[in-house]
């Protein structure tokens, strides 16, 4: 076992929490994952999840680990799919982070700092403390998606 597993596990339950609200809505019919509610600024929750899969990469990949990570985060908020495509690529991510990880121990600081324009600390963090940047962002829209998806499993926003 590397120091990272457990950092890994709860990673993986919030990605397996947003998936499961995903395959929920599938179920359900109507391309419910690819609909925003009626608010303005509003995203699907499968733009949503999305977004937290290009967070988690190039946080931990490219911050944490150094790794080139090319991100196109307004697209990430316009993106279209489904929960079997989202798995894959959870799944994809998983295999990189534990690379990105395995050498990267949680107090020494990240191989690379976040461009100033990109929302997150306004402070120097350690490994550590990108990795509770990332854990807090999918807490932030796992709830969201819950919430987003209950919404559109009772019609409350037709």
């Amino acid at each position: 076992m590397h120091d990272h597993d457990e950092y890994l596990y709860f990673l993986r339950r919030a990605f397996d929490g947003l998936l499961g609200a995903l395959e929920q809505l599938e179920r359900l019919g109507d391309d419910l994952g690819n609909t925003a509610p009626p608010l303005p600024g509003a995203n699907s929750p499968y733009a949503i999840a999305h977004h937290c899969v290009a967070v988690a990469d190039y946080w931990l990949g490219h911050v944490v680990a150094g790794r080139r990570v090319d991100r196109d985060r307004p697209s990430e908020f316009t993106a279209k799919g489904n929960a079997r495509q989202l798995r894959e690529e959870v799944d994809a991510l998983f295999v990189r982070l534990d690379a990105d990880l395995r050498e990267a121990l949680p107090s020494q600081p990240p191989r690379n700092v976040p461009p100033a324009d990109f929302e997150g600390p306004e402070r120097p963090l350690s490994v550590g403390g990108v990795q509770l940047h990332v854990l807090e962002e999918l807490a932030q829209h796992h709830g969201q998606v819950q919430i987003t998806r209950d919404l559109l499993r009772t019609g409350a926003l037709a």
